[in-house]
Parts: C-alpha cells; sequence; structure tokens
C-alpha cells in the first residue's frame, strides 16, 4: 500500500491552475524587498549585516516564479540560506539571516500546491536536508527545534490542502459538465428522433399519395426538406455545444405552452393537444420537461402505432401535480414484447428526477398510452 501510494505521488501531475504571475506577486515581492533592506539597515545585533541583507532582498524576487518553477525556486531558496548558514558556521560567527527571510515558508507552500508530485518529493528532501543542517549548526533547545519543523510541516500542509480543495472543486465541476452532457445528448436524441419520425410521416404520406395527387406529393417533400434542415440546424448546434471547448450558445428552452407546436391535423395521424389555461408559474424544469416527455412520447407513437389515426396529448394541473397524457389509437401487437430502448429510459430517467411518477404501455382499450405525474411545488 505505501508503495502505491509513493508510486501515485510521484507520478502526480502539476497543478493545472496555477497562475504565472498576477499583480499581487509584485506586491509581495516589493514590501518584502523594503522590509528586509529596513531591518538590515535599522535592526541591531544583525550579524554579517551587508551580506544578509543583501541575501534577504535578492531571494525575494524569486517569488515571482514560485508557481511555475516551484522545485528550482525551493532549491534556490533553501541552498542559499543553508550556503549563508555554512559561511556564518565556518567564519566562527553566529547563524546570520534577517527575520525578514521567513518568507521562504511560501516556497514550501508553493512547492506542495502547485508542483508535480516528482517536483514535491525532491523538493521536500531538499527542505529537510536544510532544517536538519540549520538545527545542528544552531541548536537552541527541543522547543526551537521542534517548532521549527511544525512550522515548516505547517507550511507544506497547508499547500496540499489547498490543492486538494482546488482539485476537489475541479472534479465537481467535471462530474456537472458531464452530467450536462448526458443530459444534452438525450436531448438530441429527442430533437433528432421527434424531426426524422416526422420526415418518415411525411414520406409514408406523399407516396401513398402520388399517384391520386401528385401535388400533395411535392407539398410533403417540401415539408420533408424543412424537417431535415431544421434537423441538420439543431443537431449542428447540439454537436458545437457537447465539443469541448466551444462556446454554448443555449436558446431558450421549450415549455408546455410551446406544445401547440405539435399539434396538426393533417397528415394522418391527427395530433390533438389540450392544455389549461394559466401556466405561468410552472418550474422552470417541469414546464422544460413535460415538453419534452410529450415530445418523445409522440415520437415513438409517430414511428409504432400501427394504423393510428389520432394521437392525443392532454395536460392537466391540479393539487400541486401536474400530469402529461399522451395516447393513440394504434393497433397493439399482443405478442410483440415491448422495447424499452434510449427514449423510454430517459423519459423515466427526467420524471425520477424530479420527484414523478411515469406509466407507459397499452391502453385500456387499444393504442399507447404514456401517463406522467410531475410536483409542480404548489397546490392551485
Amino acid at each position: 500500500m505505501i508503495t502505491n501510494a509513493l508510486s501515485s505521488l510521484w507520478a502526480e501531475p502539476r497543478a493545472t491552475d496555477a497562475p504565472e504571475r498576477v499583480s499581487r506577486d509584485w506586491v509581495l515581492v516589493g514590501v518584502l524587498m523594503v522590509t528586509a533592506l529596513l531591518e538590515g539597515v535599522f535592526w541591531d545585533d544583525v550579524v554579517w549585516r551587508p551580506v544578509a541583507t543583501i541575501v534577504a532582498v535578492g531571494l525575494a524576487p524569486v517569488l515571482l516564479w514560485r508557481r511555475t518553477h516551484p522545485l528550482a525556486c525551493v532549491v534556490v531558496a533553501f541552498g542559499t540560506a543553508t550556503t549563508l548558514g555554512l559561511a556564518s558556521l565556518l567564519g566562527g560567527a553566529q547563524s546570520a539571516g534577517l527575520n525578514t527571510m521567513i518568507y521562504i515558508l511560501v516556497f514550501v507552500y508553493a512547492l506542495v500546491r502547485w508542483g508535480s508530485g516528482r517536483e514535491t518529493v525532491i523538493g521536500l528532501a531538499v527542505v529537510a536536508v536544510a532544517a536538519v543542517f540549520g538545527s545542528v549548526t544552531d541548536y537552541a533547545g527541543p522547543t526551537e527545534l521542534f517548532g521549527g519543523f511544525a512550522v515548516l510541516a505547517a507550511a507544506a500542509a497547508g499547500g496540499a490542502a489547498f490543492r486538494y480543495r482546488a482539485e476537489s472543486w475541479r472534479r465537481a465541476l467535471d462530474q456537472s459538465r458531464s452530467q450536462e452532457r448526458v443530459g444534452l445528448a438525450r436531448e438530441l436524441h429527442d430533437i433528432v428522433a421527434h424531426h426524422v419520425s416526422a420526415i418518415a410521416v411525411q414520406a409514408q404520406a406523399g407516396q401513398a399519395m402520388a399517384a391520386q395527387r401528385p401535388e400533395a406529393a411535392l407539398e410533403a417533400l417540401v415539408v420533408i426538406e424543412g424537417e431535415a434542415s431544421r434537423t441538420l440546424a439543431e443537431m449542428r448546434a447540439m454537436v458545437r455545444v457537447l465539443r469541448d471547448g466551444a462556446p454554448a450558445q443555449y436558446a431558450p428552452q421549450p415549455g408546455v405552452a410551446d406544445l401547440v407546436s405539435l399539434a396538426r391535423r393533417a397528415p394522418v395521424p391527427v395530433v390533438d393537444v389540450s392544455l389549461p389555461p394559466d401556466l405561468d408559474d410552472l418550474p422552470p424544469q417541469v414546464d422544460a420537461a413535460v415538453y419534452r416527455l410529450a415530445q418523445e412520447a409522440l415520437t415513438n407513437a409517430l414511428r409504432h402505432a400501427r394504423n393510428a389515426s389520432r394521437v392525443e396529448i392532454r395536460v392537466v394541473e391540479g393539487e400541486g401535480r401536474l400530469r402529461l397524457h399522451v395516447t393513440d389509437d394504434g393497433q397493439i401487437d399482443p405478442g410483440r414484447p415491448v422495447n424499452h430502448g434510449f427514449g423510454l429510459l430517459g423519459m423515466t430517467e427526467r420524471v425520477q428526477l424530479l420527484g414523478g411518477t411515469l406509466r407507459a404501455g397499452p391502453a385500456a382499450e387499444r393504442g399507447w398510452a404514456v401517463d406522467a405525474e410531475l410536483p409542480t411545488g404548489a397546490g392551485r
């Protein structure tokens, strides 16, 4: 298990959302340089004042590259600090450095927050070596020793925590986008299936009437051309949305009031639509779902109902529920098994997600019936 964890950490890529440089970085560097300079000039008991001041001021600009080159920045910062400590030890002086150089903890945070797994392991090893060396050469008691290591661990833990939080947020967004893409794919299926079914019905009607009324066949061809053009346009728009990185241009979602556009008197089967008078206060998700459910049910009726002369779409509202009834008078073959395809599964998922119920099957007398009931959130 430990080996797998280390292998996974070693193979961890860099964080993908690392900004190269922002305005606050320049402000931070400027403040640190001024602070280090003032401390080096005015603070008492500074060992190797010129050298310590130059090192503290000179290391501050390295912070500008801490996100894009975290390992290199850690090596430079802690290597310089270790070199300065070694030089002071060989020179017989106390540990040289300014209090302002506490900012090197930012490099530890940035290493864990933005670096790859390999960079994190190597960089933390460099930090550990530098910390052990500093503790040996400038030992001031167990309290300071454990306190120093605790501060280093806190900086690394802070970077890990913020990285985990960012990764969790990114995964949540990716999951949300994936679910949205599944929904869009279902929308694409519903749209294309509806239009293709209408095309097939028009083609059959034109073929049947071509001998008696040639002009009716031409009218059917015109309708087929229009349906095909709309299908291609809607399919291309949906595919553009499904592509990664493509800008999405959203049109208003059709709702219950748009069901009247599905009504028709010819060709057979006739489609009748009956709606309640007031539907202004429906929740948007219910409004859109009812339209898609009716569209899919009508598509199935046009495609599968045999010898159907009439399809009825009826919406009833009351007691905080919205009920959709779609029936046809086609013939049902008792020996033919019911095919629960993608369309019916999509309808079931829509209804269940909204806390409703769906029944689809042969009607009591003749034909097929789809009954959906959705909560509207208010009893009116």
